[in-house]
C-alpha cells in the first residue's frame, strides 16, 4: 500500500530555479545599504531560511535598522528586476499534474515572505495544485519544525503520513526534528554529501528519479477516512 497522504515541497531551488536572482538580490540589496559585500557561496548558502534570520546570519549583530534597509532594499531588488525568473526545474509541471491525478494532498513550506510566494504561484500558475502553504514570516523559520507541524495539524495527519521533499539542510533538517520523512534534491542550494546527514529516505539527481518515486509511494488524501484507500 502506498505510504505517503501529503507530499510537501520546498519552493526556491526545489520547484523553481530561483537561486541565482535571490543570490544577485541580495548582493545588491547589502551594496545599496552598504554592508560588507558577502561571497556568492555564503549568500547561496542561506537560501531556504526566512529572511531575517538569513540577513542575521549573513552579518552577524545586524542592527535593527540596517536589518529593516536591508529587507526593503532586497524586496526591491527582487520584485522590481525587468524579468524576476519563475522558471519552474524540468519536469515539475509534469510532476505535480501526476501527482494532482494520484491526489495526495500537497503543501509548501518556504523560507520566502507570504507576498512573495503568492506572487511566485500566480507568476508559475502552480497555485491549484497546492492544498496548504506556509512561510517564514507567518510562522517561525526553518529549520524550526513549526510550519510543518502547522500544516499538519490542517490536514490532520501524523509526521509519518508526510514526506518532506526539499534542496536545503534546513528543510531536511525541519522534517527530521518532528519524524517526518524527507527527500533530499541535489539540483537546488545543498549537495548530496551536506543531504545525507539528515537522513532522507532517497537522494535524488533529478526529477524524474522523484517522479518514479511518488508514483509508487503517495496515497489518496481523504480527511474524513482515518485509512483512506485508493479507489
Amino acid at each position: 500500500m502506498s505510504q505517503y497522504r501529503a507530499v510537501i515541497f520546498d519552493w526556491d531551488g526545489t520547484l523553481v530555479d530561483s537561486l541565482d536572482h535571490i543570490t544577485a538580490s541580495l548582493a545588491a540589496a547589502a551594496e545599496d545599504c552598504g554592508m560588507p559585500r558577502r561571497a556568492d557561496h555564503e549568500l547561496r548558502d542561506i537560501i531556504g531560511l526566512g529572511l531575517a534570520e538569513a540577513l542575521e546570519r549573513l552579518w552577524p549583530g545586524i542592527t535593527p535598522s540596517r536589518m529593516a534597509a536591508l529587507r526593503q532594499a532586497y524586496g526591491h531588488h527582487f520584485f522590481s528586476a525587468v524579468a524576476t525568473p519563475y522558471s519552474t526545474f524540468d519536469g515539475v509541471s509534469e510532476l505535480l499534474q501526476g501527482l494532482s491525478e494520484a491526489r495526495p494532498a500537497l503543501a509548501v513550506a518556504t523560507g520566502k515572505s507570504r507576498a512573495g510566494l503568492d506572487r511566485a504561484l500566480i507568476a508559475t500558475g502552480l497555485s491549484d495544485y497546492f492544498r496548504v502553504t506556509r512561510c517564514a514570516d507567518e510562522t517561525r523559520s526553518k529549520p524550526h519544525p513549526l510550519m510543518l507541524d502547522e500544516i499538519l495539524q490542517e490536514l490532520s495527519i501524523a509526521p509519518n503520513e508526510a514526506l518532506m521533499i526539499g534542496d536545503t539542510v534546513y528543510d531536511l533538517e525541519m522534517a527530521a526534528r518532528i519524524g517526518m520523512p524527507s527527500i533530499g534534491v541535489t539540483w537546488g542550494v545543498h549537495d548530496a554529501a551536506a543531504l545525507v546527514a539528515h537522513n532522507p529516505v532517497r537522494i535524488v539527481d533529478h526529477v524524474s528519479e522523484l517522479k518514479t518515486f511518488l508514483a509508487v509511494n503517495v496515497r489518496r488524501f481523504n480527511p474524513h477516512v482515518e485509512d483512506a484507500v485508493d479507489e
